[in-house]
């Protein structure tokens, strides 16, 4: 099982429309108490090379400790659920500081009370 902030690579399977699909990188966003769980269904953010400047992307600077090879933006506009069979590897972590950067952008997305 993967944990919080994990980059992972996903066959993501035929998209529909703008979403993500095929084999794609993404951001394990699920809190660590629910992985630790074996949950069935786990929640990401897809990433993408094409910086579109949204406000709604988070831009992550390639390192070793993420594994990316390039500048990629995490599109939280596109958080998704998917099964934890899905994870084809993992490639890194992106850090306590991003992963809190994201789950705030998807927070003012769908604007809790």
């Amino acid at each position: 099982m993967p944990t919080s902030g994990d980059v992972v690579d996903l066959d993501l399977g035929t998209p529909e429309g703008r979403e993500a699909g095929f084999r794609h990188p993404a951001v394990v966003v699920t809190a660590q108490r629910i992985l630790d769980a074996s949950p069935s269904v786990i929640h990401v953010v897809p990433l993408t090379s094409t910086i579109r400047g949204f406000h709604s992307e988070i831009v992550l600077a390639p390192d070793d400790a993420n594994g990316l090879s390039v500048t990629s933006a995490a599109q939280c506009q596109h958080v998704r659920s998917v099964s934890p069979r899905r994870i084809l590897q993992v490639r890194g972590n992106v850090g306590v500081a991003a992963l809190a950067q994201i789950r705030e952008t998807i927070a003012v997305l769908l604007d809790p009370p």
